[in-house]
């Protein structure tokens, strides 16, 4: 087991050499993190998590607990991987038969969220800022800032950057979240933008700290 000074490792939980850790990450109770996995700055692992062997993981993303990243998979910064969600690396997985040179890359863009027990069919890219909803089996690509849910699941609408469900447009197409006022526009079909912030920017600091809960807000629907 490692025991870096830049970054934290619960006595029950296992890494593997030679892999990356960046600084101020900290992997929680009975994970592991297999050899040859990048993992960048400022995650959280929490209890239980298993990241294989060649996964590639960006800075600040939080994986709840029991999830299980495999080989194939390409997660990038400020992703969100809720309890007991599912990702997998291949379709058409067979006992008897060995495809360890035929895994599946799946890629989960920037600020993704997936929530809980939802599951990833291998091969797709969930694009920047969509939302998976709790349960969702999301088996196809999905655009930037899409909410999806149901099984299989499907496009219900938009969210913002901050999680917030995006409303109607209005008459200049243009959609406002709720909680931070940075509009959005679909800017040709099935793809939005925010038309305040370039997607590849971070958030400022007074904008990163939630101040409403979401109840509040479909109170105020």
């Amino acid at each position: 087991m490692s025991r870096d000074k830049d970054y934290f490792v619960h006595e029950t939980a296992y890494v593997d050499e030679p892999c990356e850790i960046g600084k101020g990450t900290k992997i929680w109770h009975f994970s592991h993190i297999m050899k040859d996995a990048k993992i960048g700055e400022k995650c959280i692992f929490g209890q239980n998590v298993l990241v294989a062997n060649g996964v590639v993981i960006g800075n600040n993303v939080k994986v709840q607990n029991n999830v299980a990243i495999y080989t194939g998979t390409i997660i990038e910064d400020d992703v969100f991987l809720g309890p007991s969600c599912v990702l997998t690396n291949i379709t058409n997985p067979r006992s008897q038969i060995v495809r360890h040179s035929l895994y599946e890359k799946t890629v989960i863009r920037r600020g993704v969220t997936v929530g809980a027990n939802a599951t990833i069919v291998c091969g797709i890219d969930l694009g920047r800022y969509c939302f998976i909803a709790a349960g969702a089996v999301v088996a196809r690509n999905v655009p930037d800032y899409a909410l999806m849910q149901g099984v299989p699941a499907r496009q219900v609408g938009w969210m913002s950057r901050h999680g917030i469900r995006l409303p109607e447009p209005d008459s200049e197409g243009v959609m406002i979240c709720a909680e931070s006022g940075y509009r959005y526009k679909e800017v040709e079909p099935g793809v939005v933008r925010c038309l305040d912030l370039d997607e590849e920017a971070p958030l400022p600091p007074d904008e990163a700290i939630g101040k409403i809960s979401y109840d509040e807000f479909k109170k105020n629907k």
